[in-house]
């Protein structure tokens, strides 16, 4: 079950490298605007704002790397950054898109679940 665990964690912080990506470099290219549904103006606009936006991202997913760095000593660090990022993904939902829960949020969720029947 650890080993699960730990398998989506790396995944969840694999996401957030591919939406770092999608908002730092791409997101006033065609991956970019279709991935978050922009018009061209729209998204130079607001390319400031998504840089910003992507690089919390990032920090989301090195926090879940540093966890499971740390192996089973890293539990603690994986549960908060899971949360952090189920948090941000119901504020997501609530806010931007209602396709941000079921992409962010369900993942670390389910991240923190297995967590805890790993007993992590």
């Amino acid at each position: 079950m650890a080993l699960l665990a730990d398998t989506v964690v790396a995944l969840v912080a694999l996401l957030h490298v591919y939406i770092l990506v999608l908002e730092m470099f791409l997101w006033d290219k065609p991956a970019g605007l279709r991935a978050f549904g922009q018009t061209p103006e729209a998204a130079a606009a607001s390319k400031v704002l998504a840089a910003n936006q992507g690089l919390y991202n990032g920090f989301l997913a090195a926090g879940l790397f540093w966890g499971l760095s740390l192996g089973a000593a890293g539990s603690g660090v994986k549960v908060f950054f899971l949360l952090c990022v189920l948090v941000a993904g119901l504020y997501g939902a609530a806010t931007a898109s209602r396709k941000i829960l079921y992409v962010q949020a369900l993942p670390a969720a389910a991240g923190l679940a297995l967590l805890w029947l790993a007993g992590r």
